[in-house]
């Protein structure tokens, strides 16, 4: 599936579409150069998912964790950034492997290509490219 965007809005609405059918257990590997857009997609995804907190990009940290909501089902929305990660072992020190195979959780990956040895092979894979400074192209691969 390929959807183009034509402002923030538009990307934030395509997640929110997106996650309306999250069951839990989901990883999202997010793939494109900076300012492609995949933070502004994560916001999508977590209000779709009810997180009340403000999404930011956790590039210092690598990992945040926000209660969330599939219907009434309390989840995890775990939001990594490997932008900073030197190896697997970094993303492994701040413990991802606390959060994959959950369907207690949704995990959101920024930079996934990074640490593309430790994705479970069902993860979602979503491109970002740029097209213009408003335009993105975003295709989504189950």
């Amino acid at each position: 599936m390929v959807e183009t965007t034509h402002d923030a809005l538009e990307s934030i609405e395509f997640a929110k579409k997106l996650a309306a059918n999250f069951k839990g257990g989901e990883v999202l590997a997010l793939h494109g150069d900076l300012g492609g857009g995949k933070t502004t997609f994560t916001k999508g995804l977590a209000e779709e998912l009810r997180v009340e907190e403000n999404i930011t990009s956790p590039t210092f940290v690598m990992l945040k964790v926000y209660p969330a909501k599939i219907e009434d089902k309390k989840i995890q929305f775990v939001h990594i950034d490997a932008y900073r990660s030197e190896s697997i072992e970094d993303i492994k020190s701040v413990g991802i492997e606390d959060y994959l195979n959950r369907d207690d959780v949704v995990l959101v990956i920024e930079w996934a290509e990074k640490i593309k040895e430790i994705l479970p092979e069902n993860s979602i894979h979503i491109n970002f490219a740029q097209v213009d400074e408003n335009t993105r192209e975003i295709s989504v691969k189950n």
